[in-house]
């Protein structure tokens, strides 16, 4: 009887150690570590602040020029840095307006009127917004309320292997398994 007690009593222990090891790899399981740990950083325009108007001059209404933009507090280790920028309230869905990738980690900023080119002298390769177009093309909403216009920096661990004029699926499929951090500013815009 005492042999069956000590048993029963090694048996629990045993499943109780188990369970807390479990409890303990649920809680902060490897795959969510990396999600978890994804670092912010900022990412700011002289042109305008978060969730404010966007000047028309970048937009389809103005001159159509890329806003100057500026980043920091990203990653030491980051080796390049991808912009998309879009449109979630279009009425077709999410809009592309600008798609830029390989960005070397030695630049930190985008002066206005980025050119419209496949290859910046950077090194920056531009790809296909949903205009149909290379490089950016601003907000063209149609008449309504103001619609949410997300410009997002991404910090990558690696370069990716894409030629000039991938899409938006293209680079976010790349990407995978490559991002350190991001940053987001929105600006609105409507006519």
């Amino acid at each position: 009887m005492k042999k069956l007690a000590i048993a029963v009593l090694i048996i629990v222990i045993v499943a109780l150690a188990c369970s807390a090891l479990y409890l303990g790899f649920m809680q902060n399981p490897p795959e969510m570590e990396k999600v978890t740990s994804l670092k912010k950083f900022t990412l700011t325009s002289t042109a305008f602040h978060e969730m404010e108007r966007i000047p028309e001059k970048y937009t389809c209404d103005g001159l159509d020029l890329s806003p100057p933009l500026r980043w920091e507090g990203y990653p030491p280790e980051t080796v390049s840095f991808v912009l998309i920028v879009e449109d979630p309230d279009a009425p077709g869905g999410t809009f592309t307006h600008w798609v830029i990738y390989n960005i070397p980690s030695t630049i930190h900023e985008l002066q206005e009127g980025v050119p419209k080119s496949e290859k910046l002298s950077s090194g920056a390769l531009q790809g296909v917004n949903d205009f149909g177009r290379i490089g950016y093309n601003g907000p063209c909403p149609p008449p309504g309320k103001p619609h949410r216009y997300v410009f997002k920096v991404y910090a990558l661990d690696s370069e990716l292997s894409l030629e000039p004029g991938a899409t938006r699926n293209d680079v976010l499929n790349a990407m995978k398994g490559h991002v350190l951090a991001e940053a987001t500013l929105t600006g609105l815009y409507s006519r």
